[in-house]
């Protein structure tokens, strides 16, 4: 019996201890990216990240401002989005083990146009890019992080371009699907439909089977 509580409490202990979630988003960037880091370096990375919680409904990044950070998704959802002739539009889903930012924003210090909210009572990482820049300055290997990140990040621009310009509402969503099956189980009918630039009706008839 005393064993059973031993190991009760350090199980208390580890989820209670902010640095046990920010190894594991670490690692799980590290897995997605295929980017080995020593352990000097992750600890480094460690030291840059802000562990912080946000409501459903919540706005992360407001318009007009100048963004720092990029978000790495512990736990929940968020999306980015604009405002166009009274509507707003979703750009991006991020969800578990994703990143969202606004990229503009950040690299070149302007206030951004994109705003970035939680859809579900959401948990990210706030990861300052200044300070992340320096440690790639500074190790080679970060730099491989840095370059791996963004480029995913850049293709994924592009890809969701090309649906927009190449293909129809049917193809448009069954990529959708495909890609982010958990935001397309998660997400709203109303989100979904201004991110793939239909009507709520059309992406209806859609998952009806009728288009």
């Amino acid at each position: 019996m005393t064993n059973v509580i031993f190991v009760s409490i350090q199980l208390k202990l580890i989820i209670l201890n902010p640095d046990f979630f920010i190894m594991n988003v670490i690692k799980t960037l590290l897995e997605k990216y295929n980017v080995p880091l020593s352990e000097e370096l992750m600890l480094k990375f460690e030291s840059i990240l802000i562990r912080k919680q946000y409501q459903k409904d919540e706005i992360i990044l407001e318009e007009d401002t100048i963004s720092r950070y990029l978000y790495i998704v512990e736990k929940g959802l968020v999306r980015q989005f604009y405002y166009k002739d009274g509507r707003d539009i979703t750009e991006h889903f991020s969800c578990e083990g994703n990143i969202a930012t606004c990229l503009e924003s950040v690299f070149l210090q302007q206030p951004t146009r994109l705003l970035i909210e939680a859809l579900e009572p959401s948990t990210l990482f706030l990861l300052d890019y200044e300070k992340w820049k320096k440690l790639c300055d500074e190790f080679p290997e970060m730099n491989q992080l840095y370059r791996a990140a963004i480029e995913y990040m850049l293709i994924v621009s592009q890809q969701k371009a090309d649906s927009w310009r190449f293909e129809n509402s049917r193809e448009r969503y069954d990529r959708f699907c495909r890609e982010l099956p958990s935001v397309s189980r998660r997400a709203s009918v109303a989100h979904i439909a201004s991110y793939l630039l239909m009507s709520p009706e059309t992406l209806s008839r859609v998952r009806a089977g009728v288009l």
